[in-house]
């Protein structure tokens, strides 16, 4: 899809020197696909329950001790 957008050319500068893109497209193509990327993981983290019992290496040493 084609769309005008006027992106400051300071802020487009910089995007392009954090993605390391070759061109201003791939630099924004790397931006939008980040952002969704990020939005999906935290639409994720909603639905995550909590969970208050991790396994301690001492835990992990006895379960493999159990299986051998």
């Amino acid at each position: 899809m084609k769309i005008t957008v006027d992106i400051p050319e300071d802020a487009l500068r910089d995007l392009m020197g954090y993605t390391k893109a070759a061109t201003k497209r791939a630099a924004i193509l790397q931006a939008v696909d980040d952002f969704n990327r990020r939005q999906r993981m935290a639409r994720l983290t909603r639905f995550a329950g909590r969970f208050t019992d991790f396994m301690g290496q001492e835990d992990l040493s006895r379960m493999r001790a159990e299986r051998k």
